[in-house]
C-alpha cells in the first residue's frame, strides 16, 4: 500500500530553550540583577511559570521600576551578563541527532528566534548547527518585543504555502506566534515554559526530541 505524502516539508525551529539549553543562565544572570536591587531571587520553576514576551512585562513582575531606571537600560545589562556567559550553554542532548535525521527525511529547516541576529549566528556556527538551516533570523536588537514580524519575513523567504511548515518552539509565545503565522505549532516544555503552561496552549506537546521525530 501507497504511504500518503508527508504533511510537512518545512521546519521553523525556535532556539533559545529549545535547540539551545539556556534557561538555567538566564535564571542565574537575573538573580545577579534581583540581588543587586534587593528584589526577590527566581528558581528555575518560578521562572518557567512567570517568563513570558514581551519581556518587558516579566521584569515589571520581578519587581523592576522603569520610573527609576528605563527597561531599556536594564535589558542592555540582563544581555551583556547573559553574552558573557553564554558559552557554558550547550545544545540539548538530542539536537544534533534530530537535526540530523530530520536533514536525512528531506525537511528543509529555519530559525526564527527572538536573539539577537550577530549573536545567533555566532552561537549557531560555534555549536556546529548552521549548516543545518536554510534561514536563520533574528532580532536586530537585544529587547526580545516579539517575533511575528519576523516571522512573517521568514514566510516570504521560504514561498511554499502555510499548511507545509511547522513551528517548533518551547513557550505559549511560539504557540501564539505560528497561529500568527498561520502555521501549525510542536511544543516541547524543556526550555522557558513549564509543561503545565503550555499543556494548556492547546496545540500538541513532544515531551522529548526524540518524541518530535515521531510525531513527524
Amino acid at each position: 500500500m501507497k504511504m500518503p505524502p508527508r504533511k510537512y516539508t518545512h521546519i521553523i525551529w525556535d532556539w533559545n530553550g529549545t535547540l539551545l539549553n539556556d534557561a538555567w543562565l538566564c535564571v542565574e544572570v537575573m538573580n545577579r540583577m534581583l540581588s543587586k536591587r534587593d528584589l526577590p531571587l527566581l528558581s528555575l520553576q518560578k521562572y518557567r511559570t512567570i517568563f513570558d514576551f514581551p519581556v518587558k512585562d516579566y521584569y515589571g513582575k520581578l519587581g523592576f521600576d522603569f520610573d527609576a531606571e528605563p527597561f531599556e537600560s536594564v535589558g542592555m545589562e540582563f544581555m551583556n551578563m547573559y553574552n558573557l556567559r553564554q558559552e557554558e550553554c550547550s545544545l540539548f542532548d538530542e539536537v544534533i541527532n534530530t537535526l540530523q535525521v530530520l536533514k536525512d527525511k528531506g525537511y528543509k529547516q529555519n530559525i526564527l528566534s527572538a536573539r539577537e541576529i550577530n549573536e545567533l549566528r555566532l552561537e549557531t556556527a560555534k555549536l556546529g548547527v548552521a549548516n543545518y538551516f536554510d534561514h536563520i533570523t533574528g532580532l536586530d536588537d537585544h529587547y526580545a518585543h516579539g517575533k511575528v514580524e519576523l516571522g512573517n519575513t521568514l514566510l516570504t523567504s521560504i514561498n511554499i504555502p502555510a499548511e507545509r511548515i511547522i513551528f517548533i518552539g518551547d513557550t505559549n509565545h511560539d504557540a501564539e506566534v505560528a497561529a500568527s503565522l498561520g502555521i501549525d505549532c510542536i511544543l516541547i516544555p524543556n526550555g522557558h515554559h513549564s509543561e503545565e503552561r503550555i499543556m494548556n496552549c492547546g496545540v500538541p506537546v513532544a515531551c522529548s526530541l526524540n518524541e518530535l521525530l515521531e510525531k513527524l
